[in-house]
Formats: structure tokens, sequence, C-alpha cells
């Protein structure tokens, strides 16, 4: 497979359930939508003295995140009939079963964002306290652990794909990031 900047644009094309998945909790948290939904995800729980995940990633935000990232695997699967959108897809969107696909990859993202969450507070680190790479990637290793062996057979290049996705959104997310914060959406710069 030739590496070019349609590849890069195909990788980040490829991933955009998950990166609006993990954009969809401050943005609904911001907009004050779905309240009833802002219960901490760890049910205020504890575990070894400390909480779980914390009480800012709210079932609100798991919710949401889950149905903004299956929605973008629909739209993509959708736009797949498309010839620009079949010759940018890295993946035959007609192969796989969209609905366990688009689960796969919003709830993986998900995922990796508590387990970074569970971590930071083993590490006795507060919510938005940096802990690079971990904030900028775990969605990413989230997702290639749930979706990883699903695509694996379909997905053009698979492991230079989750290679490039990786670095790439380390430093997509930091400026994005630094974006948010200069607007006023996120709290830390980075």
């Amino acid at each position: 497979m030739e590496v070019d900047i349609i590849f890069f644009v195909s990788c980040i094309y490829f991933f955009l359930p998950a990166y609006f998945a993990n954009m969809t909790p401050p943005l609904v948290r911001n907009a004050k939508v779905f309240d009833f939904l802002a219960k901490p995800v760890d049910l205020g729980k504890s575990w070894r003295g400390k909480r779980i995940f914390g009480g800012h990633k709210t079932w609100r935000g798991v919710v949401c995140a889950i149905a903004v990232g299956m929605g973008t695997a629909l739209l993509q699967w959708w736009l797949y009939q498309f010839p620009w959108a079949t010759e940018l897809s890295l993946l035959d969107y007609k192969s796989v079963n969209l609905w366990v696909f688009s689960l796969l990859f919003a709830g993986g993202a998900v995922a990796g964002d508590l387990a970074a969450a569970f971590v930071k507070r083993r590490l006795n680190l507060p919510p938005g306290a940096p802990f690079m790479p971990w904030d900028q990637t775990n969605y990413v290793i989230g997702s290639f652990i749930f979706l990883g062996a699903y695509v694996g057979k379909y997905l053009t290049g698979d492991l230079l794909v989750w290679g490039a996705i990786f670095v790439m959104t380390f430093f997509l997310h930091l400026l994005f990031n630094r974006f948010g914060y200069d607007i006023g959406l996120h709290k830390a710069k980075w």
C-alpha cells in the first residue's frame, strides 16, 4: 500500500465515528441537554478509597457519545454508495454488520476514555489533569481493542492504518483541544 496524503485523509475518514463520539460529551454537557442522564457512570462508588471514574464521567456522555458515533458510522455506510466515498474508504461498509461495527467502534472509544479515567483516579490525578499521551489516544486504543479483530479482515493495511490513526490523533487532539480551550469549550489547553 502506497502511503500518501489520501491515505492519511482516508484514515481520518475511517476514524470519524470515534472522533465524533469523543467530542460529544463536553458538547452535550455545555449545551445542558439530556440533564436527566447527567449521573456518574460509577454511581458515586469508590474502589480502594478512590472514585472509580469520577463524577465527570456521566451516563449522558456515554449514551450521547455512542449514539453520535453510531450515527456517524451510519452516515458513512450511506455515503459508501457514492464513488468519492468508496475511493476514500479503507473499509467496505457493505461487508460489515453496521450495527455491530458502529456499536463496537463508538463503544470502544467510550471504553478507552473510561479506562484512562480509571487509571487517572488510581494515580490521584484529578479530572482534567494532563495525562499525556493517554488523554489524546485513549479512545484510539479502546476502538482498536473493541474493533480491531472485527474489521481486521475488511480493513486495508490494518496495522499501518491503526498506527497512522494513533499518531495523527495525538497531534489532532492537541490542536483541537487548544482550539476548544481558546473558545471556552475546554478547561485544559492540552
